[in-house]
């Protein structure tokens, strides 16, 4: 059951802005150490959706052309799991318990086929292009439905697999400002930062989508995050997986959210060795880069 955390008093209206041993599976990368931008010249968008194009090579052309005008030497691209069918269960108790994200769910999922973006993935794998190409999954971590993404990902040949916080238990914290309303916040950032910990311990992931994307709306914790940090980045560490600096929340709500992860987190997973990837989260090719040579400077300073 997922879970999710109220409370009676207040609200919180804002205006809308969004030690296990890694299982190594067959067919697929899984180099995360080693793989973190340790420089300036290292210019890598790690996150980098497609969905909203076909599964053509015209379309995959357009990625890069971008990436060659923004300098980068490698991008990373990916698909939501719920654009494919198959996860569809995944999300069964948190369409119950929300009309929006119902409606959500119904307006945007399942629209993609798993196999023909496995074929598309072979096709750009024979061209040649003037970038660096990795093929992966962005997937919403429910804990309960770790062995369900275990076997619908494995054997895939896909590169990597990012492993993502869209929930907190049944709450889709980064879904609409307005959904914040009666919710427990600092109960909320809790169970966020414990629910990352577990995604770490999974075993599924080679890294983690912005890790403090809870901060998107503006809500804050009233106590410190510090120890959260820490237990996050040893989980990361102990794994071999990267954190994802992610432009994408402080691009849809540049009022709320700042630009890549707070300070204190990055000089935490600095402190655990821990591998750090840019990335635009772009949705269409214009994004691509979009904020990667300031927030290479963000972790590099």
């Amino acid at each position: 059951m997922h879970w999710a955390v109220r409370s009676t008093a207040g609200t919180w209206p804002r205006p809308f802005c969004r030690r296990l041993e890694r299982k190594r599976e067959k067919g697929r990368t899984r180099n995360a150490k080693g793989d973190g931008q340790g420089d300036r010249k290292s210019m890598i968008d790690g996150h980098i959706h497609i969905e909203k194009g076909p599964y053509k090579l015209p379309w995959i052309r357009e990625f890069v052309d971008q990436a060659v005008k923004m300098e980068l030497s490698e991008i990373r691209l990916l698909e939501h799991n719920y654009m494919f069918p198959e996860f569809a269960p995944m999300y069964d108790s948190t369409r119950a318990a929300s009309d929006f994200v119902d409606n959500w769910f119904q307006r945007k999922a399942g629209k993609k086929s798993f196999s023909e973006y496995l074929e598309l993935v072979d096709k750009v794998r024979q061209q040649d292009y003037p970038v660096k190409i990795k093929f992966g999954l962005e997937v919403c971590y429910f804990e309960e439905y770790e062995d369900l993404i275990r076997e619908l990902t494995k054997d895939k040949g896909l590169d990597f697999l990012l492993g993502s916080m869209h929930f907190v238990g049944d709450f889709a914290f980064d879904h609409n400002a307005e959904l914040w309303e009666g919710i427990d916040v600092d109960n909320t950032y809790r169970r966020y930062f414990e629910d990352s910990v577990k995604l770490a311990d999974s075993g599924l992931f080679d890294g983690i989508g912005h890790p403090d994307t809870i901060k998107l709306f503006g809500h804050k914790a009233s106590f410190s995050l510090t120890d959260y940090y820490e237990k996050l980045a040893e989980a990361l560490a102990r794994n071999g997986m990267y954190a994802d600096e992610n432009s994408g929340a402080h691009r849809r709500c540049p009022d709320t959210a700042s630009l890549g992860m707070e300070p204190e987190l990055i000089r935490i997973l600095k402190k655990h060795n821990v591998p750090i990837i840019t990335s635009s989260d772009a949705h269409c090719p214009e994004d691509v880069g979009d904020r990667i040579k300031e927030m290479v400077e963000l972790i590099t300073d």
